[in-house]
């Protein structure tokens, strides 16, 4: 995720905004067990996994938001 853009625009937007800090601090947890579930190393039925997966995309979406709504200098 934000691949794309500079990393020190999301360095200073990591350090200046602690509600996408700790967002993108979720996410990437989220990320990290739905591919272990995925992979069959961490055991989720159905449900959790797809809740799992909601959760991730709703925080993609908000950070998103977030980075592109950013103040710009």
């Amino acid at each position: 995720m934000f691949e794309s853009q500079s990393r020190d625009e999301l360095d200073a937007l990591l350090k200046s905004n602690i509600e996408f800090r700790q967002l993108y601090h979720r996410h990437r947890e989220l990320d990290k067990q739905v591919m272990d579930a995925e992979l069959g190393v961490l055991p989720l039925d159905d449900t959790t996994l797809a809740q799992m997966k909601r959760e991730k995309l709703h925080a993609k979406d908000r950070l998103t938001h977030m980075f592109d709504s950013r103040p710009m200098h």
